[in-house]
């Protein structure tokens, strides 16, 4: 249940991002989205914590799956640089995630 909490958490808090770049050109209405979105990603994340999902592995997840993902919505929404080197930067990422999880 924790990984549950956790995945929703990214998403949202993706999800908020996405509308905060949104909200600052010019659409105002998305500030809305993102405040919701980030209470509501932080709520999951402590709730996943308190089910025991250490903190080291959870931000770790966390903070790496969303910039990646961030970065791959960034391109394709709004045609931001996504370079080889930034996609071997996401490789790494998710070889990071993965060698947390296993750890764990």
């Amino acid at each position: 249940m924790a990984w549950i909490l956790l995945s929703v958490a990214i998403v949202l808090e993706v999800a908020a991002t996405v509308s905060l770049k949104l909200a600052t050109d010019g659409r105002k209405r998305w500030y809305i989205v993102v405040g919701i979105g980030y209470v509501t990603a932080f709520s999951l994340l402590a709730g996943a914590l308190s089910l025991g999902l250490p903190i080291g592995v959870a931000y770790g997840v966390w903070a790496a799956t969303g910039v990646a993902l961030t970065a791959v919505i960034g391109r394709l929404l709004f045609k931001d640089p996504l370079t080889w080197l930034m996609g071997a930067g996401i490789a790494c990422i998710i070889a990071g995630v993965l060698l947390i999880e296993l750890g764990h």
